[in-house]
């Protein structure tokens, strides 16, 4: 199934956060950036297989690379592992979100955005 390419964006109670998805052949390319300075902090490529529960659940191993002192990882690998198991395609997810002293709280804001895509 092809999907369309589609820009997802999220007002957060202090910033905006954007999602690009981009099917290419059967995988996806998805691209995350907000904030108050948009970036490439991490990326994450996300291969699909079966779970080592053995209960034939989906899931996947991650690769990751970080740029130094960026802690984006956490958002990209979230929407790249999700994609990926819902798909059991490949998926790499590319981005970094940045804001001045986030709280915890701000954090969790973000978090539970990618979430919720």
């Amino acid at each position: 199934m092809k999907i369309e390419k589609q820009v997802i964006e999220k007002k957060l109670s202090f910033a905006e956060l954007t999602i690009e998805i981009e099917q290419v052949g059967e995988d996806f390319l998805i691209l995350i950036h907000g904030g108050e300075r948009p970036h490439i902090g991490s990326v994450v490529l996300a291969i699909p297989r079966p779970s080592l529960k053995n209960d034939g659940s989906a899931s996947c191993t991650s690769s990751v690379l970080n740029v130094t002192g960026h802690k984006d990882e956490k958002i990209c690998r979230l929407v790249a592992e999700k994609f990926c198991k819902k798909f059991q395609t490949v998926v790499t997810c590319a981005g970094g979100f940045h804001v001045d002293n986030l709280t915890e709280e701000k954090i969790q804001e973000v978090v539970q955005a990618c979430k919720s895509f």
